[in-house]
């Protein structure tokens, strides 16, 4: 049946507005903007097929790039485009209402801050937040944005910015995709060359945390925490 043949109370636009958002289900709130379908196939259709691609989780869909998006039936480049706008939008919500202004006191109030930004990447990207005397961030920023399992730090880029910002401490954040957020080697050693550029300027690394999406390591605590997310 084609949307535009079903009651108009069950529209998902006429529903979203009757009802409220929290109304529709993943699949309607996506049809609106997928908007329409093709012959056989309405836009709830299709943004259940993507839905169903993805694992039914909407975090799957936040690493897909529009191309990808544009692989599944029904899904042009304006459609891609719009979905990734969509979503893109709703991690950095997430990403601001997770940075509340209150003080860092461990890698717990770090994994909170980032994973909205972090969840669901294909590839790995590198954070440095800047901490003044009562360990608030003045700054965070994106270092770097690397492949599916490498990412490099920057170490003169950080420090630089660290005097700049004239901040007592940084905290480096980095994604693992694979899902394991244990170090290696690689991590452990550019972490210690980081820590001591930056101890001979007295800012001190507060910590580096490595996030997956449901779980992290604290090079400070030197534990992985898994989250039951």
């Amino acid at each position: 049946m084609k949307m535009k043949d079903w009651s108009r109370e069950e529209q998902p636009r006429e529903k979203l507005l009757r009802q409220g958002a929290g109304a529709l289900s993943h699949a309607e709130l996506l049809a609106i903007f997928v908007c329409s379908g093709y012959p056989g196939q309405n836009a709830v259709d299709i943004a259940q097929e993507l839905l169903s691609s993805s694992g039914g989780r909407l975090t799957e869909l936040l690493g897909r790039t529009p191309r990808k998006l544009m692989e599944q039936k029904g899904i042009g480049e304006a459609r891609a485009v719009t979905i990734t706008a969509a979503l893109e939008l709703g991690r950095r919500f997430m990403a601001e209402s997770s940075a509340r202004e209150t003080a860092v006191t461990g890698p717990e109030d770090v994994y909170q801050r980032m994973r909205p930004l972090l969840k669901g990447l294909d590839h790995e990207e590198c954070w440095v937040l800047f901490l003044n005397r009562a360990n608030f961030v003045t700054r965070q920023e994106r270092l770097t944005s690397g492949t599916v399992d490498a990412t490099l730090i920057d170490t003169k880029h950080v420090l630089r910015d660290a005097i700049e910002q004239r901040a007592k401490a940084v905290i480096l954040v980095h994604n693992h995709p694979s899902g394991s957020p244990l170090p290696g080697d690689a991590d452990i050693r550019e972490t210690r060359q980081l820590q001591l550029a930056l101890r001979a300027f007295d800012v001190k690394l507060f910590d580096h945390v490595i996030v997956a999406d449901n779980a992290y390591y604290s090079f400070q605590e030197e534990r992985l925490t898994k989250k039951g997310l």
